[in-house]
């Protein structure tokens, strides 16, 4: 009978000892998990810019976005202005013309290149890279009218060609 006692005891002991490991095993888990956000701090993907109206003709740089909205006339284009080299903001360099010979004429800004004050990266107007360390152009994003209150809408994680431009009627 003392035989059957130990071994009931040392299993009893085993189970009681992998217990206690199991609830410090969860408690360290529980830890661990509490040093991890539930929330993320990124900025949305999806943003809203505004009225298209509230666009001059040329360029608008959203500096909360790092973006340059191009407007000529009805149609409208979304260039980052994230050097494609280390991710510095690039500049443009903009001359101010006139809508035609007419005193009164609207004066807007014609991009003549974007370039980057870090390294030197230079960009054509339609964001191609032409000089300096760049690897490649400067991203241009999806464009759109929302729905519900008309406002533009640029899509910061969907990447378009150079070719893509939003059309108003």
């Amino acid at each position: 009978m003392d035989g059957d006692s130990q071994t009931r005891r040392s299993f009893l002991s085993r189970l009681a000892a992998a217990a206690g490991l199991a609830g410090l095993a969860a408690q360290g888990g529980i830890l661990v998990r509490s040093c991890v956000p539930n929330v993320t701090y990124d900025s949305p993907s999806t943003v809203k810019i505004g009225l298209p109206e509230s666009f001059a003709d040329g360029l608008t740089f959203l500096p909360a976005q790092r973006l340059f909205i191009v407007r000529d006339s009805k149609v409208f284009r979304a260039v980052s202005a994230v050097c494609t080299h280390l991710g510095c903001t690039v500049h443009a360099d903009v001359q101010q013309l006139t809508d035609g010979p007419d005193p009164g004429a609207r004066p807007h800004l014609q991009v003549q290149q974007f370039s980057c004050p870090c390294h030197g990266s230079r960009y054509r107007a339609d964001g191609t890279n032409i000089s300096g360390p760049a690897p490649r152009p400067l991203a241009r994003y999806r464009l759109a009218l929302a729905p519900d209150d008309g406002q533009l809408v640029v899509n910061l994680t969907d990447e378009v060609g150079a070719s893509f431009v939003l059309t108003l009627s």
